[in-house]
């Protein structure tokens, strides 16, 4: 796991952005295609915007994502589905696929069934994260399971975790907040060669310091990423604040 620190949003998408788009084209020059995963949330906004302006052959990419609401139909504010049309499939309108998690699914149980399908016939080159307030990765919130080795799962969402929904913007009160979502799982997320993690705002300095500094637990979701054997962490100077306290 490599840890980077950059003065400020800007600078650590672009960074983020460049370095998963190099595996990206080097998975394309090995295997003519490359599978790809992207998060949302506010901390992806910078990366997305300069992964898109990377000079990638994106018909050649096929996307997934990691975790969307039950219940949120594709043009409700806070969908991802939405958020990653308007920020990435529409402005890359030769991009081969983009397999889309439909929270809004009659039958979620088909749907989950669905998406495994779709991602186990497929090696991911480079999945793109973040890591929630309460340490969550993708929706698996503490404590997460660790161990399902289905590469989507439905989960419940934490009181922490709906409310740092509510806190940045997304929906109008907490009660709007849906209580469960399909998550990528841990282990599927562990699978991808490569992992682009960025994490800005202090809000998030106390996740980084239990995932960073501290030990593997459930507990903290996204601790796990220190086992993965190639994991770029990129971090602004707030998200990173207290990992020198921890050092220290």
């Amino acid at each position: 796991m490599r840890i980077a620190i950059h003065p400020d949003k800007m600078t650590l998408g672009q960074a983020a952005a460049a370095e998963g788009a190099q595996a990206i084209t080097q998975a394309i020059e090995d295997d003519g295609e490359a599978t790809i995963i992207l998060a949302t949330g506010a901390s992806q906004f910078e990366m997305l915007d300069a992964l898109i302006r990377q000079p990638i052959d994106w018909s050649r990419v096929t996307a997934f994502h990691l975790d969307e609401y039950v219940g949120i139909s594709p043009n409700h504010p806070a969908s991802f589905r939405r958020y990653l049309r308007e920020r990435v499939c529409d402005r890359l309108p030769d991009l081969r696929d983009f397999i889309m998690i439909a929270g809004d699914a009659h039958d979620i149980g088909a749907e989950v069934e669905r998406l495994t399908d779709a991602i186990s016939e497929r090696s991911v080159d480079v999945c793109f994260a973040g890591i929630g307030e309460n340490c969550h990765l993708a929706f698996n919130d503490p404590p997460a399971d660790f161990n399902t080795d289905a590469p989507y799962i439905i989960v419940g969402l934490d009181d922490a975790c709906r409310r740092q929904q509510l806190g940045e913007g997304w929906f109008p009160s907490l009660e709007d907040v849906p209580v469960r979502a399909v998550s990528m799982s841990i282990r599927q997320i562990m699978k991808s060669r490569k992992l682009v993690v960025s994490v800005s705002d202090s809000r998030k300095a106390e996740a980084v310091r239990h995932a960073f500094a501290g030990s593997v637990s459930p507990n903290y979701p996204a601790s796990i990423l220190q086992q993965h054997v190639n994991a770029s962490i990129h971090l602004d100077g707030a998200a990173a604040a207290l990992l020198k306290v921890a050092a220290d």
